[in-house]
């Protein structure tokens, strides 16, 4: 219990001298966090469009080139960027830039730098996300479209995307937690995120745990708040539980022909409506 006592007296020795430092590295954190994955995204829906733009032997060959070029390219980019640490990501860019240029080609802030990171790598990770939701949309959903005359862009923006955006919602929020976590290795260029705050603070006072301490409660502080976010916002994407039947329409069907899917419909002669309980029983 002495221990439990000393650790919080630590903390608070550390908030009241570092606190600011603190609350500071918890904004960087979620501005980049955030900036990244949106940035990132944009990178991906980009990348997953290309890569799903069909083409067969009909099609023109310089066209099949282009396309096929294309995604070799999105493929290599996937691969490098999902296959090595980001730590590793923000030393090449940082300081490969102006060792391979001779200093003439660098970031010269250190926030581009981060953001520039962040993005690539979640670009890398919501390209194979956008895919696979585009993928995951019924093809007869395409189908449908053509029938009423969309091309391939129209029918992304107007029936496609709609929908592969509700699929990978999940995995959107997904990227931008393991962002606010993946941020600490930043300090690796210098980054003044919330884990940089941490080395300063225990740095100067040695107290490695109590500053771990408070590193753990405001990462996992932001990732629960993250998360009840994204469920909101998923209900809201859902809409009501609750629906009724437009009638303004006269070319709707009129009342009493309409029944709920579970109860089938007044001129369906399985209708469980059609039966009384008696029957239904027997």
């Amino acid at each position: 219990m002495n221990k439990f006592a000393q650790l919080g007296t630590d903390i608070a020795k550390l908030w009241t001298k570092y606190g600011s430092a603190y609350i500071s590295g918890i904004e960087n954190t979620l501005i980049l966090a955030l900036v990244g994955t949106v940035i990132g995204c944009l990178i991906g829906f980009l990348c997953g469009v290309l890569n799903t733009i069909p083409y067969g032997k009909n099609d023109p060959p310089i066209k099949r080139f282009v396309l096929g070029l294309v995604r070799v390219i999105i493929r290599i980019y996937v691969e490098v960027f999902r296959g090595t640490p980001m730590v590793l990501q923000a030393v090449f860019l940082y300081y490969g830039l102006p060792y391979f240029s001779n200093n003439s080609i660098r970031f010269t802030s250190v926030w581009a730098a981060a953001i520039v990171v962040v993005s690539i790598n979640t670009g890398a990770y919501m390209a194979e996300s956008v895919r696979g939701g585009i993928i995951s949309v019924d093809p007869g959903q395409t189908e449908g479209a053509k029938a009423i005359g969309m091309n391939h862009v129209q029918t992304m923006t107007s029936v496609i995307l709609p929908q592969a955006l509700r699929n990978i919602m999940p995995q959107i929020g997904n990227n931008f937690i393991i962002n606010v976590k993946d941020t600490s290795v930043m300090f690796i260029i210098g980054f003044p995120d919330f884990f940089a705050a941490h080395r300063s603070a225990v740095g100067a006072s040695y107290l490695y745990f109590p500053s771990a301490t408070v590193e753990m409660a405001g990462y996992l502080t932001m990732t629960l708040l993250a998360s009840f976010l994204l469920r909101w916002v998923e209900k809201r994407m859902d809409g009501g539980s609750s629906y009724e039947l437009v009638q303004a329409d006269q070319l709707t069907m009129t009342a009493g022909t309409y029944s709920h899917p579970d109860r089938g419909s007044p001129f369906d002669e399985r209708s469980t409506e059609l039966y009384s309980e008696g029957e239904k029983e027997a």
